[in-house]
This record gives structure tokens, C-alpha cells and sequence, in this order.
């Protein structure tokens, strides 16, 4: 059994590896730009809408709403980046119901870099509402001595996203191969379901952890002028 798509090997040269982590992310990445292209290419205004339309604006608000009731103004600004988190994480989880499908989430790879672009992309928003010199002076507050362990809670927070989604995701993918070879009947069908919606719990989860850090970097310049 593998404990990780990271060692299905589909080509290799050398150093260089084409494993089932790298195909499933790039197909995941496909399947949601052309779908967006494809619900997207005829949007209308009225109120003949098509179905996948009403889909799309149904995820779009409610993801919207989420990003809005942590406490981020203005969440359009935030909804491309953290809305590609969550339906990438979402997607990763559904896709579960194809038979052989293991998901990207399910390596520590993937999980890595997904908290690497929510470590890469709090600091640049909270530069971009509040200037470098603000941002950096955030991790001196409210004093000084701060500074460090500000820093050590940057990194820790990163790792402690990675490792979260990894362990959830592995641990299901790794119950339900269990159970296949068990018993190849009815309780695989139960722990897919229950799969699904530990992927979407968690999709939830790390989407919200997300905006919840970008809030915090965005908001610590703000309270700072209403000080004053």
C-alpha cells in the first residue's frame, strides 16, 4: 500500500520524476481553468441564467461572505487567491470518488506548498495595505522583544498548516485502502463518503486559517491609526 502518491512513478530520468502527485495537481489545475472558462465564456445579466451559472455565483458569494464575516474589508481583493485555495483543496477531496484516484493532498509535497503560498501571500498583502515600513514595525509590537518569537510564529503556523492538511488527507486515503482490501464492499462506499466531507471540512478549514492570518496582517496597521 502506498502511503503517498509521491511514489507512484510514471517517468523518470535521472533525478528528474514524473510521479502521480505532479500529474493529479497539474489535471486538478486544468479541470478548474477550463471549467471556469467554460461556465464563464457566456455569463449573463438578466435573469435567464444557466444552471453552472447559478452554480458559480453560489461559490463565488458564499466564498465571499466567509472571507468578509473573519473581518477582511473589501473581500474581493482577497477572493481570487483564497478562493483558488479552496476550491483547489475541495476539487482534490471530490475527485476521490474516481476509482484510483489518489490526491495531491495526500503528499506532503503539495500540502508544503500550499502553505508556502499562504506564508508567501500574508505578508505581501499586509505590505500592500500597509506599506513595508508597517508591516515589519507589526512584528515589534507591542514591544520589541516581540520580534523573535513574532518571527518563530510566521514559520510555526506554516509548518502547522502543511502537517494538518497532510495528516487528514493521508489518513483518510490510507483508512479507505484499508478497508478496500478488507472488506471491497459496502464500507469503502461509506468511508468515499465520509472522505468527502472530511476533504471539504478541511478545505474549509485551511481556506479560513488563511484568511484569518491575512487578517491579521492586514488589520494590525489599521488598529494602529485608530490608536492615534
Amino acid at each position: 500500500m502506498r502511503l503517498s502518491p509521491d511514489q507512484m512513478i510514471f517517468w523518470q530520468y535521472g533525478i528528474f520524476k514524473l510521479n502521480a502527485t505532479i500529474v493529479t495537481t497539474w489535471g486538478l489545475m486544468l479541470l478548474l481553468a477550463v471549467g471556469s472558462a467554460l461556465v464563464t465564456r457566456r455569463l449573463s445579466r438578466g435573469l435567464e441564467r444557466s444552471r453552472w451559472q447559478n452554480l458559480l455565483e453560489i461559490i463565488v458569494t458564499t466564498i465571499e461572505q466567509q472571507i468578509a464575516d473573519v473581518g477582511l474589508r473589501q473581500p474581493r481583493r482577497y477572493l481570487g487567491f483564497l478562493g483558488t485555495l479552496f476550491l483547489f483543496v475541495a476539487a482534490a477531496s471530490v475527485c476521490t470518488i474516481i476509482p484510483g484516484y489518489e490526491p495531491p493532498t495526500g503528499s506532503l509535497s503539495t500540502t508544503a506548498a500550499l502553505a508556502l503560498c499562504v506564508f508567501v501571500a500574508v505578508p505581501l498583502f499586509g505590505i500592500r495595505d500597509q506599506g513595508l515600513a508597517g508591516y515589519l514595525k507589526s512584528y515589534m509590537e507591542p514591544t520589541v522583544i516581540m520580534l523573535p518569537f513574532n518571527l518563530i510564529s510566521e514559520l510555526s503556523r506554516t509548518l502547522a498548516l502543511a502537517i494538518r492538511l497532510f495528516g487528514n488527507m493521508m489518513s483518510g486515503a490510507m483508512i479507505i485502502g484499508i478497508l478496500v482490501t478488507i472488506t471491497p464492499f459496502l464500507f469503502p462506499i461509506v468511508m468515499t463518503a465520509l472522505g468527502l466531507l472530511t476533504g471539504m471540512v478541511q478545505a474549509y478549514i485551511f481556506f479560513i486559517l488563511a484568511a484569518v492570518y491575512i487578517a491579521a496582517a492586514t488589520r494590525a496597521g489599521k488598529q494602529a491609526d485608530a490608536g492615534h
